[in-house]
């Protein structure tokens, strides 16, 4: 149902008439996208008008997030700012939700974590970052814990968590890939998890990898971000690496569970390697049965994918890292922001 939707989303545009892939579901999916957008809107007011209480930390807090469901290159970004912000003097820590994990309370992620207990993406940002990362449901408590173990740490990144607005934040950068808007429709007729509307309070936008830029409501500056892909490593022995060039001429399988599996895809591809696809839904549990090929034939992975299948025996693995590249003027606009103190609304 979920890969259904997801390419509804992207095949109808407007609601009048609807593409045949949502049509005969309309009259079923409008009434629920009516109910979320006003429950959506009545919560989003609540905080604004103080009936709901946002937590407000001692540090300020930058939150990267986006406007509609799964990934549009959040942890990437959320790595490259840190690391960015480091250099500009700041000691930065990462708070995140932990997507599937099995616990609610804040806990700290470590690059030894395990995948199931804290998410995915924080034991990659863990591994990636060199900063404080601890993950938590309600991430002002999250970040309220960070800060107590880690009081040298003077800045904070939530990666996701546009709609949490128990936290407090003091910048919000909303994300976007290639995919775009979809058909502009909430949930479930459509992908956004709020209205286009809400780009109006952003402070910035950042394209991920998006070759032809589309037009999107509000007047907060737009970035380009791209995807550097490096060398590959081997699955469970980083130290090992390959180039594309080295993994031509290989029977190739790529593997991808995130939001949009085709980006994977189309970067091997720039790397000029022929291979056969297997998308996996986003933050995908991998068993060993999913990756089981013929031997002599090798799997390609993401770093996502790799953190969860770090234990698993396969004899020919490789990850692809990736880095997100970023233009200066997004890490000043960033600082600049920073310096003139907190949000007021």
């Amino acid at each position: 149902m979920e890969a259904w939707l997801r390419a509804a989303w992207r095949r109808s545009s407007g609601f009048f008439p609807l593409r045949p892939a949502l049509c005969w579901s309309a009259p079923l999916f409008l009434p629920l996208t009516l109910l979320f957008a006003a429950i959506s809107a009545l919560r989003r007011f609540g905080y604004r008008a103080g009936w709901l209480r946002s937590i407000t930390l001692p540090v300020p807090v930058i939150v990267v997030g986006n406007i509609t469901v799964g990934g549009a290159g959040k942890t990437p970004l959320v790595l490259a700012l840190a690391e960015s912000l480091r250099q500009a003097g700041r000691r930065p820590g990462i708070v995140s939700r932990g997507y599937g994990r099995q616990s609610d309370e804040p806990q700290p992620v470590f690059p030894s974590s395990s995948p199931a207990e804290v998410g995915d993406e924080p034991v990659l940002l863990a591994t990636r970052s060199g900063v404080p990362v601890w993950v938590g449901r309600d991430r002002a408590a999250a970040g309220a814990a960070l800060l107590a173990a880690h009081p040298q740490v003077d800045l904070l990144l939530c990666d996701d968590g546009l709609q949490h607005y128990r936290l407090r934040r003091d910048v919000e950068i909303a994300v976007f890939d290639g995919r775009g808007v979809g058909n502009g429709f909430l949930l479930p007729l459509g992908p956004l998890r709020e209205p286009l509307s809400r780009l109006g309070s952003v402070d910035a936008i950042v394209f991920n990898s998006v070759t032809d830029p589309f037009a999107l409501p509000g007047s907060a500056p737009v970035f380009a971000m791209r995807l550097a892909a490096g060398n590959f490593y081997r699955l469970g022995d980083p130290a090992t690496r390959a180039t594309a060039a080295e993994l031509t001429g290989k029977k190739l399988h790529a593997v991808a569970g995130m939001g949009d599996p085709e980006r994977f895809f189309r970067s091997l591809a720039q790397l000029g390697l022929q291979f056969t696809s297997h998308p996996f839904p986003d933050h995908h549990a991998y068993q060993i049965a999913d990756l089981k090929f013929p031997s002599g034939e090798v799997v390609l992975m993401t770093e996502k994918d790799g953190v969860k299948c770090a234990t698993f025996n396969l004899p020919d693995a490789w990850v692809l890292p990736v880095t997100a590249q970023l233009p200066p003027a997004l890490n000043e606009l960033l600082l600049e922001k920073l310096k003139n103190g907190r949000q007021t609304s």
